[in-house]
């Protein structure tokens, strides 16, 4: 079992920065990757960003390349998720999410935390 814990989420006006951090626990993650979804009110999930472990491959939504940036620190077993620009748009709970191996574009994850919300101000 992996546990997820998010953090960092908050109230932000349009085009200001938010950095999200999700605490990883209970395996190793060695040969797992690690995402970050969203979900806006009445919307579907979208998969936003995700990255390997092990290697520095990473994966961005279309729409939040090069605003988002995801990283992690293997060390302290966090995943990060440094949003900038933010747009009203951007708004929804912001969830961290792991899954052994599998390719970083396959949005099918077993773990996952229980969310963060991120609210952007016009």
């Amino acid at each position: 079992q992996v546990q997820l814990v998010e953090s960092g989420g908050g109230l932000v006006q349009a085009g200001g920065s938010l950095r999200l951090s999700c605490a990883a626990s209970g395996r190793t993650l060695t040969s797992y990757r690690l995402g970050w979804f969203r979900q806006a009110p009445g919307k579907e999930r979208e998969y936003v960003a995700a990255i390997r472990w092990s290697e520095p491959t990473t994966y961005y939504l279309d729409s939040v390349k090069g605003r988002f940036t995801i990283s992690r620190d293997n060390a302290k077993n966090e995943v990060y998720l440094q949003m900038n620009s933010l747009q009203p748009e951007d708004t929804a709970v912001y969830y961290c999410a792991a899954d052994f191996a599998g390719a970083l574009a396959d949005t099918r994850y077993d773990y996952w935390g229980q969310g963060t919300q991120v609210t952007v101000s016009s």
